[in-house]
């Protein structure tokens, strides 16, 4: 078995793989400051960007969840990695050769199934992609060549033919030294009465990619008249594959996405490729699924789909009932989203790739062009199922409409789409908005669970309101309770006696958090003998004082000039498990400066600002002896008292940085 990777490996990946272009694999970042980014959190579902990267560092923490860690760590959590397995894909992509202290590298049994099964999912789709050359495959090149895809097209995505055989996979596997315990695993194959058998066969093949290319599942479609399976068939849920967490195309569509701020989802494997190659660059597809929750924030973390930075998300579909279906499935999920979506169907129904085979890629580029509002298309499709022509129809048209206005995030809008609403029906727009407001209150009333529970409460006397002038209940109640200024006096003293705790030093906390956060993103700018010599008693956050004992123990100032990049890396190794989330928040944490020069004189200022605080601590203490010094003691006194001149005389050299 395999050693432990060196230490010295380890640091050198490190240094080399920059932790943004890692991330930015995943999530769209944004400068946020000097030597900073921030995005969407991958780690959970957000609108407003709390997840910051430091490149300098090489760490991330989100202030929202409490994540945070460096690039392995983030490879870990986020792909279900082993600490080896992810140093051991970033040493591949930076060109670092490891070493291992037994001087080999990993066999395949001591490497991780995950590991495994991703470098069988890459055969695999190499195995595919070579049988597409195959005089077996010719109906399969025959099936893409009618739809305008060429070799160079084939390449980019992929796409390969499964032989009809049972076990031409199977067999090519085992002869790569793949077991079968790991075949069964990767979802390759299906199992029988009779043993394993290939999962695809006689089929086009196309390899589904993650975020980062690599190839971990696989999508196929029948070619076979005889073929009695499914039209299209995917890999089963798998450790590296599940479907809802899955979009086809992201690895080409990545940086158009966040370039342009626009996702266009489509509803196929040849879709996505059409779009691609009609200029359409942000087109991806689910796999075998609806677009649900899991899809969404994948998307918004692409697009940094926030409160400021929204952007657009486009969803085809085909003009027929099913397609209807799944653009109302998609209005449903709408208010996930900060980014505007909208619908884009072609009249005649034809979806992306039928459309470029009749009329080229212009027209896929203007049917994406022509798109309208998701609220539109979803308002339009319920109304239109009822006969306008009738009373009855009508005031079901509107009652299906009602509740789709009162959903629409933006209040603002809700006007506008109530009178598109009345003159699609052909009624008075007062009847509209009169529906939605009842549908709003009934859904206040789902979405409140307290709400009918007591049928009195807020109705009559005595039922909680808002207080109206003189402190007298608006909705009709009793005066609204009153309290004297020695009785809210009385309470404050009841908390302050009963819970303890002094008067809390803001400034002083905001010093010692701001040195600790210097010391550890810029070292540089602090005096190692003095900062690694601090008394413990500087710092009145306890926690302060921890992570300070950290830095201590992780070798102290000296080891983080003689290695920055590493250094918070050891000073989280060395805090105990409640404080390594402060240390990654002080690690990541903007400073406030504009720019470099900004850094520099914050970093000596608030550093300067805790050794003074310091010696304010000790001239404190030394006033305390020289009172209770015997005044017959004149050496002792004298001491005393050059002591205290010594700091003041420091004090003002320090003054001059602060």
């Amino acid at each position: 078995m395999a050693g432990l990777i060196r230490r010295e490996d380890i640091d050198e990946v490190r240094s080399r793989a920059r932790i943004d272009e890692v991330v930015g694999e995943y999530v769209t970042l944004k400068s946020a400051g000097v030597g900073s980014k921030k995005g969407l959190c991958p780690f959970h579902d957000e609108r407003t960007p709390s997840f910051h990267v430091r490149p300098q560092v090489g760490m991330y923490h989100c202030f929202g969840c409490g994540e945070s860690g460096d690039v392995f760590a983030f490879l870990q959590k986020i792909d279900g990695m082993t600490f080896v397995e992810a140093v051991e894909r970033l040493a591949e992509k930076t060109g670092v050769a490891l070493q291992y202290e037994e001087g080999r590298g990993p066999d395949r049994e001591a490497a991780g199934t995950r590991q495994r099964l991703v470098e069988m999912h890459q055969v695999a789709a190499d195995f595919y992609r070579e049988q597409l050359r195959s005089p077996a495959a010719e109906i399969g090149r025959t099936y893409l060549a009618e739809r305008g895809f060429g070799e160079d097209a084939q390449q980019t995505f992929g796409v390969g033919f499964a032989p009809q055989s049972w076990d031409a996979l199977l067999g090519h596997l085992r002869g790569r030294g793949y077991v079968t315990e790991d075949i069964i695993a990767s979802g390759l194959v299906s199992q029988g009465r009779r043993g394993i058998y290939d999962r695809f066969r006689g089929r086009l093949v196309w390899p589904i990619r993650d975020v980062t290319g690599r190839t971990i599942g696989f999508g196929a479609r029948r070619l076979f008249d005889d073929d009695q399976g499914p039209k299209y068939l995917n890999t089963p849920e798998t450790v590296l594959y599940r479907k809802n967490q899955v979009l086809y195309g992201l690895d080409l569509a990545k940086r158009a996405i966040a370039r342009t701020k626009r996702i266009v989802i489509v509803e196929g494997y040849t879709d996505v490729m059409a779009a691609h190659l009609a200029g359409v660059e942000q087109a991806v597809a689910t796999c075998g699924t609806a677009f649900g929750a899991e899809h969404i924030k994948i998307a918004r973390r692409l697009l940094g789909d926030d409160q400021t930075h929204g952007g657009e998300v486009v969803f085809t579909f085909d003009g027929d009932e099913a397609g209807r279906k799944a653009a109302l499935k998609a209005f449903e999920e709408d208010q996930r989203f900060v980014a505007q979506t909208y619908v884009a169907v072609e009249r005649s129904g034809m979806d992306p790739c039928d459309l470029r085979q009749a009329h080229g890629d212009a027209a896929v580029r203007e049917l994406i062009d022509s798109r309208r509002p998701l609220f539109e298309f979803a308002l339009t499709s319920s109304v239109d199922r009822f006969d306008l022509s009738t009373v009855e129809g009508r005031v079901g048209a509107v009652r299906a409409a009602a509740p789709v206005i009162a959903q629409i995030r933006d209040a603002a809008m809700r006007p506008g789409y109530e009178r598109f609403v009345a003159g699609h029906i052909g009624i008075d727009p007062a009847e509209v908005a009169q529906a939605v407001r009842a549908a709003q209150r009934r859904g206040d009333g789902r979405r409140n669970p307290a709400a009918g529970r007591n049928p009195a409460a807020g109705r009559g006397p005595g039922g909680p309101g808002p207080a109206g002038p003189g402190g007298r209940d608006q909705r009709g109640g009793l005066p609204a309770p009153t309290e004297s200024p020695a009785e809210t006096a009385a309470a404050v003293d009841a908390y302050a006696q009963e819970l303890g705790g002094g008067p809390v030093d803001v400034t002083g906390l905001r010093v010692e958090r701001g040195a600790l956060q210097v010391a550890l993103q810029q070292p540089t700018f602090v005096n190692a003998t003095l900062f690694d010599g601090l008394n413990g008693k500087v710092f009145t956050d306890p926690a302060h004082r921890g992570v300070h004992d950290a830095m201590r123990a992780a070798g102290g100032i000296r080891a983080g000039l003689a290695d920055p990049e590493s250094w918070p890396e050891k000073v989280l190794e060395a805090a105990p498990e409640q404080l390594r989330g402060l240390v990654g928040r002080l690690a990541v944490e903007p400073l406030p400066a504009q720019d470099a020069a900004g850094v520099e004189r914050y970093a000596r200022g608030i550093i300067a600002r805790l050794f003074d605080k310091d010696m304010v601590r000790i001239a404190d203490e030394l006033h305390s002896r020289l009172q209770r010094a015997d005044p017959a003691d004149a050496a002792t006194s004298g001491r005393l008292l050059e002591q205290l001149q010594i700091l003041e005389r420091q004090r003002a050299r320090l003054r001059s940085l602060m």
